[in-house]
């Protein structure tokens, strides 16, 4: 079988193979790129897999004027930066010793030994720089009935890093049939294991919640990590009840999915320390979240949130109560972010001042607000 796709047109993928294979080694792209290409989804990395040794690659690339990063070369793994484009290039090799975080690795030079240590079948096709595909497990199969499968057993490689418990549900959300349910081995081997994501870093688990979250419906896939404990166990306290009513708001409101919009739909306890979200991330949450039960209007939610939050926030208050947005809310957030008040503080002095010149600008926004923002300056003044 053979693929066809723009990116392997691409002269620095070309040239990056080309190197190794003029010096008598394998070049197998592999994982995303391959995968996605199948499924016809956009390619953003190109993971190379090689029986060439880590120092071979360098040699080979750097005598080719490339620059070599060494990013992970304890694990058989440098980047080179080919075109502009950074391209991964990791030695064949397969784990002989794994404490569900890292693992000891031999390097190899068989693609089949390389195959059966990887996560799932469907990351497992590889295909060189002219497309030809090489699929030793037989992942195409499972890609095409759109089906994850862990490679060999479930238990097995969950105990071999505790983060694919999450990768499982995030690759359920993105690639998997959501008609077909998921594997029955695999939910075993996640439910089993649930001590193991303690030993997760926290940043990892929330760039897996981030990845999940931006799929476009990922409520099936939440939906089952409630049902297995996997939620409870890196949320306690979360729920998804309002998840997929908030998903339909957004693909009616037109709007792109927004990861940190539905973790609070979500909900849990320190989620922002939990899932290591950036400040500007964490202070959004926590906004929206705070705007959404603070029984404002639409118009006001605008006006004080912005355009995105104030919409992100009415669409949250509908799914919590579970009813439909009406298409005015959303305009009458539009009208709130255009509105700008009228009067400063400084309009207002010397007749006031200190802690009553606060109360009165207060009580003048509200009246202002409060007549849909058409009170004017000299109104609000007299």
């Amino acid at each position: 079988m053979r693929i066809e796709a723009s990116w392997l047109d691409n002269p620095a993928v070309q040239q990056v193979c080309a190197l190794l294979e003029a010096a008598g080694y394998q070049a197998l792209y592999v994982g995303g790129c391959v995968r996605n290409t199948l499924l016809g989804f956009p390619v953003a990395d190109h993971d190379l897999s090689t029986d060439a040794r880590p120092d071979s690659v360098i040699a080979i690339m750097e005598d080719a004027a490339l620059k070599v990063i060494p990013t992970g070369i304890d694990h058989g793994t440098v980047t080179v930066i080919a075109g502009g484009e950074p391209f991964e290039i990791t030695t064949f090799r397969h784990d002989i010793e794994t404490d569900g975080r890292r693992a000891v690795v031999h390097f190899a030079t068989d693609v089949i030994e390389d195959a059966r240590r990887r996560d799932f079948t469907m990351n497992a096709i590889y295909c060189d720089r002219r497309g030809d595909i090489v699929d030793p497990l037989g992942g195409i199969i499972d890609l095409r009935a759109r089906r994850l499968r862990f490679v060999g057993q479930a238990a097995e490689r969950v105990q071999e890093d505790y983060l694919r418990i999450l990768r499982f549900f995030r690759f359920s959300a993105w690639y998997a049939d959501p008609d077909q349910g998921m594997d029955p081995e695999a939910l075993a081997a996640c439910a089993a294991h649930l001590d193991g994501l303690d030993r997760i870093s926290a940043e990892r688990i929330g760039g897996e919640m981030r990845k999940l979250l931006a799929a476009p419906d990922p409520s099936q896939a939440v939906a089952v990590m409630q049902t297995t404990g996997v939620l409870g166990a890196i949320l306690p306290g979360a729920d998804m009840t309002a998840l997929p009513i908030l998903v339909h708001l957004e693909m009616q409101a037109g709007r792109a999915p927004d990861p940190v919009l539905r973790l609070a739909a979500i909900g849990g306890q320190g989620a922002a320390d939990r899932l290591r979200l950036s400040k500007a991330e964490a202070r959004r949450l926590s906004a929206i979240g705070q705007a959404a039960r603070s029984g404002q209007g639409a118009a006001e939610l605008g006006y004080r949130n912005g355009a995105e939050d104030g919409t992100a926030a009415v669409l949250l208050h509908s799914a919590f109560v579970g009813v439909s947005t009406p298409p005015a809310a959303l305009e009458d957030v539009a009208r709130g972010a255009r509105a700008v008040f009228p009067i400063s503080a400084r309009d207002l002095m010397p007749r006031f001042a200190g802690r009553h010149l606060g109360e009165e600008m207060k009580a003048r926004e509200r009246r202002w607000i409060d007549s849909g923002f058409s009170l004017s300056r000299e109104d609000l003044l007299a």
